[in-house]
């Protein structure tokens, strides 16, 4: 039933608020593709998008040239918006509608990206799972970027509470499954000129 819930929930957000309607919008993810520079991946590298729904990343990474990008979202609504957006680009991207709490994947990754999407798991179970889920399904030495609500951010985002993060609880939580390449803040303006901050991480996933 809950899982029913979120859905018709994000499906009602999705079709109710225009892309520049939402907080977490922005035009350029600064943050994303800085990581996404540092780490040198080769245009062919698996990449995800967890919660990406019509976020733009996916445009920015087929501009790039990335040859193999997943976009996940539980909403069908805002992935049908995203490739209406992109047109006949959308046919190179795989869609996945699914909730990020019991997603399963079908392929490994060697980028997995989450931006505003892991706060919203509150419970410890669906926490855990989602973690041995990466885990699971990151390449060996593959790269796991993770962006949340830091201690100064929102408690709440479109109506749900959100759990956040700081540099010492995420790394605390997340060092029990990868290894941990750096962290830093983002202070994210939205649309409405309000201030977000943001705890970006990334850790590489263990070689085994």
């Amino acid at each position: 039933m809950e899982e029913f819930n979120r859905k018709k929930h994000w499906e009602q957000i999705y079709q109710t608020k225009a892309l520049k309607e939402v907080s977490w919008y922005q035009p350029t993810p600064t943050v994303s593709l800085n990581f996404l520079k540092q780490f040198q991946l080769p245009l062919h590298a698996k990449i995800i998008d967890i919660g990406g729904g019509d976020s733009l990343l996916v445009d920015h990474l087929l501009q790039l040239g990335y040859t193999d990008i997943t976009v996940l979202d539980i909403s069908e609504k805002s992935l049908d918006k995203a490739k209406k957006r992109l047109g006949k680009a959308a046919k190179k991207v795989k869609w996945i509608v699914a909730d990020a709490a019991t997603f399963e994947p079908q392929e490994k990754y060697d980028f997995w990206h989450d931006r505003a999407a892991f706060h919203f798991l509150t419970e410890e179970k669906e926490i855990a799972h989602y973690l041995d889920t990466i885990q699971k399904n990151l390449n060996p030495n593959g790269v796991l970027v993770v962006g949340t609500f830091s201690e100064n951010g929102p408690e709440k985002c479109s109506g749900l509470h959100v759990k956040q993060y700081s540099e010492k609880s995420m790394t605390a939580l997340l060092t029990k499954f990868f290894e941990k390449i750096k962290c830093i803040t983002e202070e994210h303006i939205t649309p409405f000129k309000t201030m977000q901050q943001f705890i970006f991480c990334s850790f590489k996933n263990r070689a085994y």
